[in-house]
């Protein structure tokens, strides 16, 4: 490896400008493990609300140390995440952080994003060894903060957005959901998606399937106490080889792009729809082009492709490594190279980009 050699000219400023901006992102690593433990601790659930709070308050409501939570507080305040008033010594929680860091309903919340990027960065030591050999890390390699993760960060976007805007966006889906279709969600993790459809669609029948068979047992569980284990069926199958067919819909949220071998999962989602069946998929949202993404999703997302979404493909045969960021070009040239040639994107967040595609 050749040695740096330094310019004969450094612009310090830039220099130092470079510096500080990384010691910032520093502060932002570390308090990706601070969200989460706030998080499970119920701090900002204390704060939600609570008015000006000392350390020593906090600590009292939600049993933890005064010592730790003082701490905690100032890093807190000094990532802005609450403000601190140095007269009183006291911490609030501006009512716009606690819906983005409290409430599980709204599209904004947000502790499943740190989870499951606290998830990754643990993970990361295998994924740099992996790097050097090429080799993948499969989805099923990864720890619970992952898979948990994932699912708290996703399911409150699907909560907004896929029965009230996301289905009826697909040409006629919604009409024959409601008199009773069947449906295949591939790729369904923890079942989120599936049983908000099996929810909001009492008429239907639902098949969710996944090839980590630990997510398949917690999407039983879901499944079981959201009452609709009588019209929904999870099983562990690969997005190639999952059973049965004619299904009026198929449906994968944020799962394509992690496949080994997206066009055979492609051709299979073709042979098991109906002849008027459709495909939605949910992608995330990523423009065609590399300087396209440079923004605060597309950074957070090339981040989780490299440690998550690539390996993970590179672990699978074919190992076709779509990466997270893969655009539109991409997925229209993997539905279209299956055979569907009715392709379109229908609807969109700052999240998600979704697509309908139909034989």
């Amino acid at each position: 490896m050749a040695a740096f050699e330094q310019p004969a000219v450094i612009d310090t400023e830039k220099l130092m400008g470079f510096v500080f901006r990384a010691v910032d992102e520093v502060g932002a690593t570390l308090n990706t493990a601070l969200v989460v433990m706030g998080d499970r601790l119920g701090l900002y659930r204390a704060l939600a609300g609570g008015g000006p709070l000392t350390p020593a308050e906090l600590a009292e409501r939600t049993g933890t140390a005064e010592r730790y939570v003082r701490e905690w507080l100032n890093a807190q305040a000094a990532g802005a995440y609450v403000d601190y008033d140095p007269d009183s010594g006291r911490y609030t929680l501006p009512a716009e952080h606690a819906v983005a860091l409290t409430d599980e309903s709204s599209p904004a919340y947000l502790p499943g994003f740190f989870q499951i990027a606290l998830g990754s960065v643990l993970d990361s030591p295998r994924i740099t060894e992996a790097a050097q050999t090429g080799e993948g890390i499969g989805w099923h390699d990864h720890g619970p903060d992952v898979f948990d993760g994932c699912e708290r960060f996703f399911r409150p976007g699907y909560n907004a957005s896929l029965v009230s805007t996301w289905l009826p966006a697909l040409d006629g889906v919604v009409a024959k959901l409601q008199s009773g279709a069947t449906v295949a969600d591939i790729g369904c993790g923890h079942g989120a998606s599936t049983i908000l459809m099996a929810q909001a669609f009492p008429a239907s029948t639902f098949v969710g399937s996944d090839y980590h068979g630990g997510s398949i047992t917690t999407a039983r569980q879901r499944a079981a106490e959201a009452g609709v284990s009588d019209r929904v069926r999870f099983e562990v199958a690969a997005a190639s080889s999952y059973s049965g067919s004619d299904y009026d819909l198929v449906t994968m949220f944020d799962c394509l792009h992690d496949m080994g071998d997206p066009v055979g999962a492609a051709r299979h989602v073709s042979q098991s729809l109906s002849a008027d069946g459709t495909w939605m998929i949910v992608e995330p949202a990523a423009g065609d082009r590399v300087e396209d993404n440079f923004n605060p999703v597309g950074r957070a997302y090339y981040g989780f492709s490299t440690l998550l979404c690539t390996p993970a493909s590179l672990s699978q045969d074919v190992g076709l490594a779509l990466g997270a960021q893969a655009g539109e070009s991409r997925i229209r040239d993997v539905v279209t190279t299956a055979g569907l040639n009715r392709f379109r994107r229908v609807s969109e967040t700052p999240f998600n980009l979704v697509y309908e595609a139909r034989p």
